[in-house]
Order: C-alpha cells, then structure tokens, then sequence
C-alpha cells in the first residue's frame, strides 16, 4: 500500500512540475513577443537614411513614395503606389533597401510589398482623361471586369519579338474557341496584359467578356467563401462566353484556388468558351501548380514573347515621345543619337524602357534644353549600372554553361563533385542575386529541401574566402549574369 502511495505521489509530482515548466516556457515566448513588439521602426528616421545613401534624385523619385504598413519581427510589410513602381524597386533598390532597414533591427531579413494606392490612382486617371474611360461588362455587379480602351491592338507596338502573340491575339477575335486556351507568356512588362486587354475590347461587343487578374480572382474566391456565396462566385465567371485571366502564376502553391480555376476552366471549355491566359513562364514551369492544370494550359496554343529588339525599342520610343507632345501640348526633341543609346542600353523590358525615357524627358524639361548624349549618359549612369534582373532559371544556365555540363545533369540526383560543385554555386548565387526565398530556391533545383540551399550557401561562402580558384570562377560567372 505505501509503494501505491508513494509511485501516486511521484506521479503527481512529476506532472506538477511539467505543468510549471510549460508556464514558464508560455510565459518566455509571451515576454519575447512582448519584447519585439514594443522595437517599433521609426519610419521618418529610415526615409532619412534612404535619402542620405540614395541620394536626393532616386529618393525623390522612388523610395519617398514608399510607406510602411504592418512590422513584424523579422520582416516588414511596405506599401507602394502601383506594380510598376514595385517591380522597379524590386529590381533595383530591394538589396540595399533591406541592409538599410536591418541597421534599425537586425532581425529583419524579408521585404514585402503591398500595392496600396493603384486602383485610387485609376479612378482618378479615369475622372480627368476622357479618353480612359473603363468599360465594364454589363451586369458585372461584382466590378470585376474592367477594360482599357487605351490598350487596344491599335496601340500596340509590333516587332519580331512580339509579332507571332500579337498574330494570334488576332486570330482569336476572328474565330472564337479555334485555338484555346491560348496562352501568352513572357517577362515582366513585354505587352502581354496590353493583348490580353485588346483581346478583350475586339470581342467585347458581341459577347460576354470577362477580363481579369488572377490575383483579383483570388480576392473574390476568398471573399465569396468567407460570405458564403460560391454558388454565386461560380455562376459569375461560368457564363463567360470569354474568359481572359492575367498573370496566372499568382495561383501557385494556393491548393483551394487551383481546385476552383481547375473546375471554372473546365466548365468553360465544356461550354466552348474562349479562354486566354497570360504567365511569366511556360505552362509546364509553373511552380507549385497541379500537373493537371498544367496539361490543360498546355495542351492549348502557347506562344512565347521575347524580349524587344533594338528596333522594337526605337519605335516604342518614338511612339512614347509622339503621345506625350500630344496630350500635353509640348514640342520633346531628343537626337537620334540619344534615343539609341535609351533603346540600346535599357536591356530588360518595356516598362524600364518607358521609365528611363520619362526619366530624360523629366530633365529635359526642368533644365529647359535639348538633351546631348554626355548629359543622358549621366542622368542614366545609377540606373544602367544597377543589376539587372536575374532569375534563377538564368543563373542554371549560365553555371551549366560555364562548367560545360548538362543543366539536367546538375539538377539531377547525382552527387559526384564535378556536379555537386556546379550545383552549390548556383544555389549560392541564387540566394545572393535574387529574391527568392530558400524554399523557393530548394523546388527549382529538383525539389531540393531549403537546408540543402543553406548548407550550399555556407559552403560556397568559406570557400570563395579560401580558394582563389573559387573566387575567380564566382566573379567571372557574376560578371557573365550582369551582362545578359
């Protein structure tokens, strides 16, 4: 009977402890919380410190527009005014931004950024160009549907880079259902939502014309679930007779989304809707997209839009310089010899383009006087020098390249060094030149685990520092990345 006791006794002992170490382990995490919470940034003293390092002109520009929305502990949610901005910023700015703001607090290592003020911006467009008036399809109770009559193919810029698209997008109109899905993909700002919307505005007399992004798309599914009304969420986009969808990899790793596009793209096709999509890769690259929504987008018509030529860029150029004159009145001069050194050093996409041509024409006009070749070279000299966009697809290709091995072969399995090696740089580089997140990184290189990526990260790191070799190669394939 006393062992009873006893073993009782210890038992509720033990579990009396237990229970205060829980308490006190609750206690710590609530206090740590507690703690970060109340390490509030300044934002005004940060907006300070960008216009110190940037300078005066790119802060005026840019990083003065940015505010900041939610902190947390280890990153920050900042907003900006539009997604042109953003992806510039992105491109440009975003490393130093981050080093910048982790001299305030050292535990942050993320940016994210949140588009705040762009519908605000339309509307306002909207009220004082009569020209861009929005026009929307009719019941479209929702507002979700809304079309640029700007954006039209008449506006549309054609070169070899984009011809074949723009051909299609034509054929589309001419003979509804005969190539569908027809899928468009491309970088950033190559004119694919300028088709889609064109696209949009051909068809939109005799049919019912439904243009919108995904990432809207998605908006509405989660505000129609947590309203309970999907029955109304699906009858809405199933009765398109045209369904024309932007920037299609916004759905991924968004599991109840793809399920919802999978069953609205079905029910589409089934019906003989016409379906256009648009991405910023090839169907079957879509990260964390099912394989059977990647056979449907592919099984339609998939046509890729380059990067713009010299020539291409000339003519938006030119085109650009001609709408400006027009609608505020005024003569713009730029030489010749100034509009293709614009054309041929911007190198990414149109946007940039069209951003560093508003860049010379904004100085042009406060210095009053025509522009010489030296004075664009130095009012260009911090844009042209920034990196350029990388991806990670980029960075495999050139490491493969510059070893001379397969790129399958160095995402493959194998881990003998003269592909083990490849591979860690690439991932190295990955982490150091882009944006991508250590997860991310891992699923490009064969569905790698992220702490694959961190031990690739810290073991090309010693050894750049100790190797000259490694060296020399990570600053020869930098330099070959930079000039692309």
């Amino acid at each position: 009977m006393q062992k009873i006791v006893a073993i009782f006794f210890k038992r509720a002992l033990i579990e009396f402890q237990t229970t205060i170490q829980m308490e006190n382990n609750i206690t710590k995490k609530q206090n740590a919380f507690i703690s970060e919470e109340e390490k509030t940034l300044n934002w005004e003293e940060i907006q300070n410190a960008f216009k110190k390092t940037f300078g005066s002109e790119i802060y005026n520009s840019w990083l003065q527009k940015i505010s900041l929305i939610k902190e947390y502990n280890d990153y920050l949610i900042l907003g900006v005014p539009t997604r042109f901005f953003r992806d510039w910023i992105v491109s440009r700015y975003l490393d130093k931004i981050l080093e910048q703001v982790k001299s305030f607090k050292l535990s942050l290592n993320r940016i994210e950024f949140k588009i705040i003020e762009e519908s605000k911006q339309n509307q306002e467009f909207i009220k004082i160009n009569e020209l861009n008036k929005v026009t929307e399809i009719k019941d479209s109770i929702l507002n979700y549907n809304r079309l640029n009559p700007n954006l039209s193919f008449e506006s549309f810029i054609k070169g070899k880079s984009n011809d074949i698209a723009l051909s299609y997008s034509k054929k589309v109109c001419e003979h509804i259902s005969r190539y569908n899905p027809l899928y468009l993909c491309g970088g950033v700002g190559l004119g694919k939502t300028h088709l889609l919307n064109a696209i949009g505005l051909e068809l939109q007399g005799n049919n019912n014309v439904m243009f919108i992004s995904a990432e809207r798309f998605m908006y509405h599914f989660i505000k129609s679930i947590k309203k309970n009304d999907m029955v109304n969420f699906k009858d809405f986009f199933r009765k398109s007779s045209v369904f024309i969808i932007d920037d299609i990899q916004f759905i991924s790793g968004k599991e109840s989304l793809q399920e919802e596009f999978f069953h609205t793209f079905n029910s589409l096709m089934d019906k003989g809707s016409q379906i256009i999509i648009s991405a910023d890769r090839a169907p079957m690259k879509l990260d964390r997209v099912q394989d059977r929504i990647k056979s449907r987008l592919a099984g339609g018509l998939v046509v890729d839009i380059d990067t713009p030529d010299l020539e291409l860029k000339i003519k938006i150029i030119k085109k650009k310089i001609e709408e400006i004159q027009h609608q505020f009145k005024e003569n713009i001069i730029l030489s010749d010899e100034v509009i293709n050194y614009i054309a041929s050093e911007s190198k990414t996409n149109i946007r940039e383009l069209i951003g560093v041509l508003n860049r010379v024409i904004a100085f042009s006009r406060v210095h009053n006087k025509d522009l010489t070749i030296v004075d664009c070279k130095n009012i260009l000299k911090d844009v042209f020098n920034q990196i350029r966009v990388i991806t990670v697809d980029k960075i495999q290709n050139i490491v493969s390249n510059y070893f001379n091995i397969a790129l399958s072969e160095m995402l493959s399995q194998r881990r003998s060094r003269p592909l083990a090696r490849p591979r860690q740089i690439a991932m190295y580089l990955a982490k150091k030149m882009t944006t991508r997140s250590l997860p991310e990184i891992g699923r490009r290189f064969a569905n790698r685990d992220h702490t694959t990526v961190i031990h690739a990260v810290k073991t090309i790191t010693r050894l750049s520092e100790q190797d000259d070799e490694m060296k020399k190669n990570i600053s020869q394939i930098k330099s070959l990345l930079l000039e692309q």
